[in-house]
């Protein structure tokens, strides 16, 4: 095939390189999704090859503008890209599209694949990272940039569909990012009218230009997706706008199969070899499966173009950091994703932890956590907190922190009342670099953003949640904002560090382990009602590092008492009634089972030893604490909902006293 053909401009042409990659890469898989990349493949067309700044061979550059897939199940369309543009993703690896370890898996993951950005495949996170990404260079930008150096001044864009805006999230994200004013927010709608279960109408009647207008965008309305011209007029005037903008395109889904375009059966299904043969014969594209012609081929490379791009910004760089040398190190430690705290940040951890042991009083874990934020905020210029609408509750704020509201900058988000979307602007925040981001909001509510956290642990994102209100603790609000089987459920996503601290220092470590984190999120379970000062004066801070550790260590110990956030307190104090009654008992603290579980073995068997029964106590479900206390063992913890009282009333109600748990030890011991 010629690009010079009469019936096809070179556009045309490249366009339709990534429709037949596509293509033929979800029939060599026998899976996939082969209608959104045909759809969009001339939006992508218009947007890689004439108006977004990156550079192949450095997918890192700081200042290249962001691509998101917001509609991650087209992701052969971002791979076809990939690879035409110059990035190190060969044909070979398409042509093992879904298959066992290759470098293009289903939906495009973050570290896996150069050049993806983020890892999308649950409708409506995409675009949320899109927006925590277009935030991250709006308070860059304004944090580095000098009259005469910018350094930080480039653009997020995202690709969206009908199943995008239909999850919750995108109204969230959306709503937050007009009220933020992100100008530098592009997002292309594929509006084509069709979702897994056919054509939308019955079931997506929303007036989106009008919503997105709402929300304080500026909408670009009708624009044909399949028409260059109109596409680059529409990219233009985008550039222009001092909102976020929306282009809604009219797609066609499938566009170039004579028999599925346009239908349901295209979104995820291969489209056989006779389907192929007409779409092949349609498009005028002869190439056979897997190549490119080499003028296309030339004509997508941007490698050249990158190189210019990421070489002028280089050079600014330069005279910025001649200007202003301080600011340019400090830009360049803090984008760096690899980079370890810095003396200041690790010394004001260091004073938190050492002031908590000290001091030794009772607090409330979540005011355990923002006294450690009174040392970390201001040694910690990347620390960007927030809340979802609950500071005051939560306390992620500290003396001396900016809220970020409306169109202003600040190290404080107030996010309102958007679990959800919190989480998900985190990763874009983390993905993004230059910041920590951590939120806030009750343990209760973490079911709302938990498939955000899900993806933080997936794409290993060191991000912090801080979930207070940890139990039947909260009291008198009830069983709906009584979290019961919420720590467990967190335990169990992989990579995530669920941290349920027992007193003020174990707070603080858990802050600091967090914070050394750079390969996960973590999560830390605080309390509402004020703690004991769990420790003794022995040395612990160590101990606390490895999730679990023996707080008390009688002689002639008879049984076990293992714990962790506030039960703690109890069981110290069923032990001090044990050894009343001439019964011995150790005390293990366990703030994080993950942390715990990841130790050698012998300092395990240490801790949790096998020669004693065991008796684990929890204000929650009880089903994950089997596997330390064995079939002999005990677990003492709440598997129902909790009751609207205060919380005096409750803990005895579901036998969270030392006179119970003492009673529970010794029928295990008799």
């Amino acid at each position: 095939m010629k690009n010079d053909l009469p019936t096809r401009t070179l556009r045309q042409s490249c366009a339709n390189a990534l429709r037949m990659l596509a293509v033929d890469a979800v029939q060599a898989a026998h899976s996939g999704h082969p209608g959104m990349p045909m759809g969009m493949a001339d939006i992508a067309e218009a947007l890689w090859r004439h108006h977004l700044r990156h550079d192949p061979a450095d997918p890192a550059w700081l200042d290249r503008d962001r691509f998101v897939l917001s509609n991650g199940h087209g992701s052969m369309l971002l791979y076809a890209l990939l690879h035409l543009s110059g990035y190190e993703l060969p044909m070979d690896e398409l042509k093992r599209f879904r298959q066992l370890h290759s470098k293009t898996p289903g939906h495009p993951e973050f570290g896996m694949t150069p050049g993806v950005e983020t890892t999308t495949g649950p409708l409506g996170q995409g675009i949320a990272n899109a927006v925590g990404m277009a935030l991250a260079e709006k308070l860059l930008a304004d944090e580095f940039n000098r009259p005469g150096h910018e350094v930080v001044n480039h653009r997020t864009y995202a690709f969206l569909g009908d199943g995008c805006l239909m999850e919750g999230i995108s109204h969230e994200v959306c709503s937050l990012a007009g009220t933020w004013r992100l100008n530098k927010l592009i997002a292309f709608y594929d509006d084509n009218g069709i979702s897994i279960d056919g054509d939308v109408k019955g079931w997506f009647g929303d007036d989106t230009p009008g919503r997105f207008e709402a929300y304080g965008w500026t909408v670009l309305r009708e624009v044909d997706g399949h028409d260059f011209d109109a596409l680059d007029r529409a990219i233009a005037a985008a550039h222009q706008s001092d909102k976020p903008v929306l282009i809604c395109c009219r797609t066609t889904i499938g566009k170039g199969s004579p028999n599925r375009a346009g239908t349901a059966k295209v979104h995820g299904e291969a489209l056989g070899a006779d389907e192929i043969a007409l779409t092949r014969a349609a498009l005028g594209w002869t190439a056979a499966p897997f190549v490119v012609p080499a003028d296309v081929q030339q004509a997508w490379s941007a490698r050249e173009r990158g190189a210019a791009l990421n070489g002028a910004w280089r050079q600014r760089l330069s005279a910025y950091a001649l200007a202003y040398p301080d600011l340019a190190r400090e830009l360049l430690r803090r984008c760096d994703r690899h980079a370890p705290l810095t003396p200041e940040t690790e010394e004001a951890l260091a004073h938190a932890c050492a002031t908590a042991e000290t001091k030794a009083v009772a607090v409330a874990t979540r005011k355990a956590s923002q006294d450690v934020l009174q040392d970390l905020g201001p040694a910690t210029p990347e620390l960007l907190g927030g809340s979802a609408d609950l500071t005051g509750s939560n306390l992620t704020d500290w003396k001396g922190h900016r809220a970020l509201k409306g169109t202003g900058t600040g190290n404080h988000v107030h996010y309102g009342v958007r679990e959800f979307g919190m989480a998900a602007v985190m990763n874009g925040l983390a993905l993004h670099g230059g910041y920590r981001p951590f939120g806030g909001t009750f343990l209760a509510f973490s079911d709302y953003a938990r498939n955000g956290v899900r993806m933080a642990a997936l794409m290993k994102l060191p991000v912090v949640h801080v979930y207070t209100h940890d139990s039947i603790g909260l009291g008198e609000d009830g069983p709906t904002h009584q979290p019961v089987e919420h720590a467990s459920s967190l335990r169990l996503i992989p990579g995530l560090d669920v941290w349920r601290p027992a007193d003020a220092t174990e707070t603080a470590v858990a802050w600091r382990e967090s914070m050394r984190r750079l390969d996960g999120p973590s999560a830390l379970l605080l309390s509402r009602q004020t703690l004991p000062h769990a420790g003794d004066g022995r040395p612990r801070l160590d101990d606390i590092a490895r999730g679990g550790y023996v707080l008390r260590r009688p002689e002639g110990e008879r049984v076990a008492l293992l714990a962790s956030g506030s039960e703690v307190g109890l069981a110290l104090a069923a032990a001090k009634l044990l050894a009343e009654a001439g019964i011995p008992a150790r005390v293990v603290s366990l703030p994080c089972l993950d942390l715990f579980d990841r130790q050698d073995a012998a300092w395990r068997a240490d801790v949790i030893p096998r020669h004693l029964p065991r008796i684990v106590i929890e204000a929650g479900s009880t089903g994950l604490w089997w596997k330390y206390v064995g079939e002999d063992g005990d677990v003492v913890g709440i598997d129902r909902f909790g009751e609207s009282a205060p919380a005096g009333k409750l803990f005895p109600l579901f036998g969270l006293t030392a006179e119970a748990v003492a009673a529970r030890a010794r029928a295990l011991l008799s």
